[in-house]
């Protein structure tokens, strides 16, 4: 793999909230982890019928578990990857690729990052995390 597409692979954390879908409940679970000092790193809104969840990487997920539950917020926690890649064409086609070769399953991903932004993370979370973090292994 081109080592200037994949900057580090790592395993991280994803907790997802379950929201009612109605005006605010983002909002409301934002300002709470704000309020609390817990930085968002990466987000993911998706509906469903009557409600909808968010997935997010935080940068403190046992602070934000605990406030969202004292809150009495229904929140899962789940392992995935944390890609650092080059923001350039064809960089997660690559990383695919070799997780492909490998026989392994994304099952749902995300990106943050932009225009003017080097290097973007993607969340990814897979079938076999400890298979995917040896087959990306950088450096």
């Amino acid at each position: 793999m081109n080592v200037s597409v994949l900057h580090s692979v790592r395993k991280g954390r994803q907790i997802a909230v379950f929201l009612d879908d109605v005006p605010g409940t983002l909002s409301e679970v934002s300002l709470r982890l704000g309020r609390n000092g817990i930085n968002i790193y990466a987000l993911s809104l998706a509906e469903g019928i009557g409600h909808g969840y968010v997935r997010m990487v935080v940068d403190k997920p046992d602070e934000a578990i605990r406030v969202l539950r004292e809150a009495e917020e229904l929140v899962m926690e789940r392992d995935v990857l944390l890609l650092e890649l080059a923001n350039a064409p064809g960089a997660l086609g690559e990383v695919t690729r070799r997780l492909a070769e490998a026989k392994i399953n994304v099952e749902y991903a995300y990106c943050a990052g932009g225009p003017g932004v080097d290097i973007g993370m993607v969340i990814v979370r897979v079938d076999q995390i400890d298979k995917a973090l040896a087959v990306l292994r950088v450096g």
